[in-house]
């Protein structure tokens, strides 16, 4: 008989990043010693670029104190992959979730990830697909529409995933998007001749994707939950 996993998404609406980044850093400790299920944050930032851990900073075009003319931050981090912009109009997932529990190595994590948003893309009409050598995130054709970077400690994982629904696009001529030359990004309001239902609907939508992929049975929706609970300490 199958163990019913449970899973908490929070759903919180736009947040600083460093917010974010200090509330994932909270959850992975609280994951690791079990005083929390798998959870996962569902959210979008205010324009904010991002590097990985191999602060690849040519990638970013353009001199770092131009960024506060264009209304965005920049950020250093330590999960996987390259420079990124996120930004308004923009799906993000970061799942703390354990991979020992679900028996999943990073590799296939990722992939995982990688099939979450190509399914939401395919229920527009979409063909999207996994990344070639090379090519990090989700593509249409030769075109990006979603980014992934992910850390992963003691099992534990952090960061995560961001699709384009329908983001201010020239972000992105700004920085070479993950490192790789050359290609463009895109969005579902480009590829898609549907008409998009409202952002809320699409976030769900992909949260219903990650959960159907990752085999979770209960969800627990959290909504409107304060970046820190009043029970925990803000560091």
């Amino acid at each position: 008989m199958r163990v019913p996993r449970n899973l908490e998404v929070w759903k919180m609406g736009t947040v600083n990043y460093l917010n974010a980044l200090k509330l994932q850093d909270k959850l992975v400790s609280h994951r690791k010693t079990h005083k929390i299920p798998d959870t996962v944050l569902s959210l979008q930032h205010p324009p904010t670029y991002t590097l990985g851990k191999r602060r690849t900073d040519h990638n970013l075009l353009v001199p770092e104190s131009d960024l506060k003319t264009i209304g965005a931050e920049l950020h250093y981090t330590q999960r996987g992959g390259d420079i990124t912009f996120h930004g308004p109009n923009q799906a993000i997932l970061y799942p703390i979730i354990s991979l020992r529990d679900i028996g999943l190595g990073a590799r296939n994590y990722v992939e995982k990830l990688e099939l979450t948003m190509i399914e939401l893309a395919s229920l527009y009409g979409v063909k999207a697909r996994a990344g070639r050598v090379g090519e990090t995130g989700v593509w249409v054709g030769e075109r990006k529409i979603g980014a992934i970077g992910v850390r992963i400690s003691s099992g534990i994982t952090s960061h995560g995933l961001a699709f384009n629904i329908d983001p201010d696009l020239n972000y992105f001529k700004h920085i070479v998007p993950c490192g790789i030359a050359d290609k463009e990004v895109t969005s579902l309001r480009r590829e898609t001749d549907l008409v998009l239902p409202t952002e809320e609907v699409i976030h769900e939508q992909l949260i219903s994707c990650f959960v159907r992929l990752f085999g979770f049975s209960d969800i627990i929706w959290k909504e409107d939950t304060p970046i820190f609970p009043d029970n925990w300490e803000a560091e």
